[in-house]
């Protein structure tokens, strides 16, 4: 039982990274066009210059 003394912390810890990582992503904007990535990727034609 005293594992759990350690493992507890570290898991809140572990979880408090992933959920700022992914508030990151939010505010970033990564997830903002994923219909149109979508299709993009099943398109034939090349771009070059990808936006930023």
């Amino acid at each position: 039982m005293n594992i759990l003394v350690y493992l507890i912390p570290i898991s809140l810890f572990l979880g408090g990274i992933g959920l700022a990582a992914f508030v990151y992503t939010l505010r970033s904007n990564q997830y903002d066009d994923p219909e149109g990535d979508s299709r993009r990727i099943l398109s034939d034609e090349w771009d070059d210059h990808p936006k930023p």
